[in-house]
């Protein structure tokens, strides 16, 4: 399709909002996009629908079918209302709606609740903004058999997005998830009922807020170390988020009585005005945290991103400095500390499981199996864990991870929980202090006794039409044109998700992929213990890419040189893929 058709497809679907049915804001929204000298705008606007995918929503918001507003959110919560009468019919049916800080956050959620009203679904919504780990939760409690949380994450500051889960509390899959994109995919503007009940739907307040915190509380397992530290300096960032209040109140209901708070970063603000970027994986998103760290001299520094379901955190290492642990890292550590304790407490079944997505470092199933615990791998993304835990009833579930900064430590929740993880990282550092160490230390400890792995994530960003093209190109080319060594190491093994099969290239054999569905995702195994996993993104316009490299590492004083050696491969892996 050359550029004169789309562009002939974009006026058309205009047009077909300008003289629709729609607001007038958004048809003089249009009508100055059409104006525009520059037509990319209107392009990327309405050259394709926002897909509801296996995830849900997420796009920059704006007027036209390919932006977040009141229609794209109104269509797909019409799908899924006709989805859930459907599946349903003859029951009572609610579902529970939650917001995060954001830009018309609040509009979309409202608007969502009106609509599923006006279909006959009692609405639960939040009186403000909670955290997503909370909205799953709420479900669980009260039966719902749907919920949807109204954010983008991460995402910049344009972007906003729409999440639906299921009656478990956790996000949407198979076969839900398919039925329910073809459910969107056959609603029209006219069909969408705006116009809500008000006698179906229920304000969630305080009382679901203290259920949650006081269920959060019962994971912990060092009481007695956080009666010793409950002075333990903890500096504490929501970076605007929806986790300014539950985080430093479920600190509090643990114990801890010493947490320091950013002030200009406790504003509720979609905008995000103190950082470029709301994610704690970023460096610069915890700049004002570990300032205000280094001036009180704090034991440790924990940020959220907006909706509160990925934790960063930031700890002094060995020169002083302070050193934002990984996701990786984190989840090791949640994953030792979680089995150890339970061990050490007796609280271990001997039918216990964790689990890992399949990005996440291989070093979090080792810790795993030398404690007699089982891991289960699952694909990117807590839906998957929290599918995991759904096909094992009988099992013993401690915690589920995945390298994006993300930890499930219990499964009242079924998606990762900042609020949870905050409060059990808290509790780790006041154990680890107990000993005269802190996390840096606990983490160099697991290296030694465990082996030490090294993990980096780069990704490449191609936008608009020509983008999703060139990904397309990049995955297949890794695909069917793949090298037979990288980096001077064969390839041992590969994983293609796409048909489930698991290949060895020097002997031909296969091996299927025990997983319940296919996925865009290969990975390969080298000889040297190297793992590298590459993906699109789900949810935005990106390829991924992942290293983990292993090194030797006997004693804790050769940390950083098994670090630097390790660093040194990966660069060498991304050489050799031509990838900077």
């Amino acid at each position: 399709m050359n550029q004169s058709d789309i562009q002939d497809i974009v006026n058309s679907r205009a047009n077909e909002w300008l003289n629709g049915n729609y607001d007038e804001d958004t048809k003089k929204s249009i009508s100055e996009l059409m104006n525009k000298e520059d037509q990319s705008e209107l392009i990327d606007s309405f050259y394709k629908d926002l897909e509801f995918g296996t995830g849900g929503l997420r796009g920059k918001m704006g007027p036209g079918t390919n932006r977040m507003n009141i229609y794209t959110v109104g269509t797909a919560t019409q799908g899924l209302a006709n989805y859930l009468n459907e599946v349903f019919a003859g029951e009572d049916i609610s579902i529970c709606i939650g917001y995060d800080c954001r830009n018309n956050s609040k509009l979309y959620s409202d608007t969502v609740a009106n609509i599923f009203s006006a279909n006959g679904i009692k609405a639960y919504i939040f009186d403000d903004l909670r955290p997503t780990p909370e909205m799953s939760f709420a479900i669980r409690q009260l039966g719902c058999k749907s919920g949807v949380i109204i954010t983008a994450s991460h995402n910049p500051k344009e972007y906003n997005g729409y999440k639906a889960y299921w009656d478990d509390g956790s996000q949407i899959v198979t076969p839900h998830d398919k039925n329910i994109i073809d459910a969107v995919k056959a609603v029209t503007v006219d069909q969408i009922k705006f116009e809500g009940n008000p006698d179906l739907i229920e304000v969630l307040g305080a009382e679901m807020d203290k259920l949650y915190l006081d269920t959060v509380k019962t994971l912990s397992l060092s009481p007695e170390s956080i009666k010793n530290q409950k002075d333990l300096k903890i500096v504490f960032t929501p970076i605007h988020g929806t986790t300014v209040r539950l985080v430093p109140a479920s600190l509090k209901n643990y114990g801890f009585e010493n947490v320091i708070h950013i002030p200009e970063q406790d504003i509720v603000d979609g905008n995000f005005p103190t950082v470029k970027s709301a994610n704690p994986e970023e460096p610069a998103a915890l700049k004002m945290a570990v300032d205000k760290a280094k001036e009180v001299n704090a034991d440790l520094v924990m940020a959220c991103d907006p909706d509160g379901d990925r934790l960063g955190i930031s700890v002094t290492n060995d020169n002083g400095e302070w050193e934002i642990i990984n996701g990786n890292q984190t989840a090791l550590i949640f994953t030792y500390y979680l089995i150890r304790r339970r061990r050490e407490l007796g609280l271990l079944t001997g039918n216990d499981y964790v689990v890992k997505t399949i990005v996440t470092t291989e070093l979090f199933k080792d810790v795993a199996i030398k404690n007699n615990v089982e891991c289960f791998d699952a694909y990117t993304g807590f839906k998957w864990i929290a599918d995991v835990i759904r096909k094992n009833p009988d099992k013993n579930y401690i915690g589920g991870g995945e390298e994006s900064f993300g930890y499930m430590p219990g499964d009242f929740t079924r998606d990762k929980d900042a609020v949870s993880s905050c409060s059990i990282m808290a509790e780790i550092a006041a154990w680890a202090k107990d000993q005269g160490k802190n996390l840096f230390d606990i983490l160099k400890e697991i290296y030694v006794e465990y082996g030490f792995s090294r993990e980096k994530m780069i990704y490449i960003v191609r936008e608009g039409l020509s983008g999703a093209k060139e990904i397309e190109d990049m995955m297949h080319n890794f695909r069917f044109n793949r090298p037979k060594i990288i980096n001077n190491s064969p390839i041992v093994l590969v994983k293609d998700y796409t048909i489930r099969k698991a290949t060895n290239p020097l002997t031909g054999e296969e091996t299927d992929l025990d997983f319940p569905t296919t996925a865009d995702v290969l990975q390969f195994f080298l000889e040297d213990g190297s793992k590298i996993s590459v993906r699109p993104s789900g949810t935005e316009p990106k390829i991924k890419f992942y290293f983990e490299v292993r090194e030797k590492l006997d004693q804790i004083e050769e940390y950083y040189k098994a670090e630097a050696l390790a660093d040194k491969k990966i660069n060498e892996i991304i050489h050799s893929l031509k990838l900077n």
